[in-house]
């Protein structure tokens, strides 16, 4: 473990060239103060948060210093919003502070979210505020609990710099971890700019220190092309079995390396909608969540396209063939898991497909209805204390049929139960309770957030919380609509 001033730092983004980032420093906060370090992220990474001391970190954070050996820079990228193609954009609240490499011989970008202007700010204030940090740092945390491919967030500060929004808020920041912030858009960036060049240059920056298993192969561009493909299906394919909506799959928000990336609108689904729209300015219901699936491979095209110089399009065309093989695999994969069934039948996904039309037409809670499913057997599914869950009639009809291929698997029932419960979720990150964490945290209480990550980062076992976070949200607490706002 080495403390924040011994890391190897490294600046490998910037040297790609100036045409990529702006060299900006932060724009120091007023009255910051430490909202929460994830010390638990900070040991997976070799550092060792507990020697840099709360006052530094608040200096880290707020931009009042930083160390010598960083160079703070603005990203440069474009990207198709809404399916309409925008030139003007880039880190406009956000900067690369730095890169380092860990003993394990990984690279990861420190980016701070909410560091103030940049020269893509396009005049807007550059700030983030406490109620979106709060919210991009516990998902952050619920996602990498339940194994889905996401950024991660180490620390979080809050400030008495006013920020107007819909209303006056308090400015925040977060310090964001990933491999690299490389997006669908950097691509486009280049491509639309004429800059075919660095195009390639980009590319092999990537093969060189995310995918080095493909520096030798033939065709290196085509199988770059065909990794990120699948690595956008595995995520989407995640996205769609634990009931995520993201709400803004601009191709500008799209990871090059198949994380879950700017986090703004999202929720996951109470009662299970599968036309659920999460961002109320989705007016065409672009981003409803049937719809991700789609939209992924729309933005892999865009991708192909910026890629066409490095590529030959029947390359990109088979590629872009393969996902939907691809994200149907692995959906089909982790639905089978969460339903109990540990072989593979050709009449499995009918029998999933019908228990989700089922809570659907019956409005019943994704979640807390598998997690039931995961905690009860054949002898107890017409329990009186399950009317609200799986004691309805046409459910019933369906747990018969679902109770004989479960055998077909397991001879002690116990056995499918013990295995739903290690990736059914007893907890999930709610908007609504997603805002009482961000409410305490607005009046400087932040014991519920500490809680709220020791939960999510086992969220399939029994904590010591408050009970209503493992049940369903009461009628006006569902399907909550968000803006982009941060």
């Amino acid at each position: 473990m080495k403390s924040l001033d011994q890391l190897d730092y490294c600046h490998t983004y910037a040297d790609l060239g100036s045409s990529l980032s702006s060299r900006v420093n932060p724009t120091p906060l007023s009255d910051p103060y430490l909202i929460h370090t994830n010390h638990r992220l900070a040991t997976q990474l070799g550092i060792d948060i507990e020697s840099v001391g709360d006052e530094i970190l608040i200096q880290l954070l707020s931009g009042q210093g930083i160390l010598e050996s960083w160079s703070p820079i603005a990203m440069k990228y474009t990207g198709h919003q809404f399916g309409q193609y925008n030139p003007d954009l880039g880190d406009g609240r956000g900067l690369l502070l730095t890169e380092f490499i860990n003993d394990d011989g990984e690279k990861w970008d420190f980016h701070l979210k909410g560091s103030g202007q940049t020269p893509y700010s396009r005049g807007a204030d550059g700030r983030a505020v406490i109620r979106s940090s709060v919210r991009e740092y516990l998902i952050s945390a619920a996602m990498d609990g339940l194994s889905i491919p996401t950024t991660q967030a180490l620390a979080i500060s809050g400030a008495s710099t006013p920020v107007r929004r819909e209303e006056i808020e308090s400015a925040a920041t977060l310090l964001r971890i990933a491999p690299s912030h490389v997006r669908f858009g950097h691509f486009e960036y280049l491509f639309y700019s004429g800059q075919h060049s660095e195009i390639k240059a980009l590319a092999d920056y990537i093969i060189l220190w995310h995918m080095p298993e493909l520096k030798d192969s033939e065709d290196k561009y085509a199988a770059f092309f065909q990794q990120v493909t699948k690595r956008t299906a595995s995520m989407i394919a995640h996205w769609q079995a634990y009931g995520f909506c993201h709400g803004v799959m601009n191709t500008d928000n799209m990871s090059i390396l198949g994380l879950t990336f700017d986090y703004g609108p999202f929720a996951f689904l109470d009662t299970y909608l599968s036309k659920h729209i999460c961002n109320h300015s989705d007016y065409s219901g672009r981003y409803a969540f049937h719809q991700q699936p789609g939209i992924g491979q729309w933005n892999l095209s865009a991708l192909g396209y910026a890629l066409s110089s490095l590529i030959d399009s029947k390359e990109i065309e088979a590629s872009l063939q393969e996902y939907a093989t691809h994200i149907q695999a692995e959906y089909r994969r982790l639905m089978r898991a969460r339903f109990g069934l540990d072989s593979v039948h050709e009449s499995d996904p009918e029998l999933i497909n019908s228990c989700l039309e089922l809570m659907e037409k019956l409005g019943l809670d994704f979640h807390f209805t598998l997690r039931v499913l995961s905690e009860t057997g054949p002898d107890n599914w017409t329990d009186t204390e399950l009317d609200s869950t799986l004691n309805k009639p046409e459910f019933i009809a369906w747990l018969r049929e679902y109770e004989k291929r479960i055998a077909l698997d397991y001879s002690h029932d116990q056995e499918r139960q013990n295995a739903m419960q290690g990736v059914n979720p007893k907890y999930i990150l709610r908007t609504h309770l997603a805002q009482e964490a961000i409410e305490q945290v607005e009046n400087g209480e932040f014991e519920l957030l500490e809680t709220w990550l020791t939960v999510l980062a086992n969220p399939f076992i029994e904590h010591a919380c408050p009970s209503h976070w493992s049940l369903p949200p009461s009628n006006d607490q569902k399907g909550i609509c968000l803006s982009c706002s941060s």
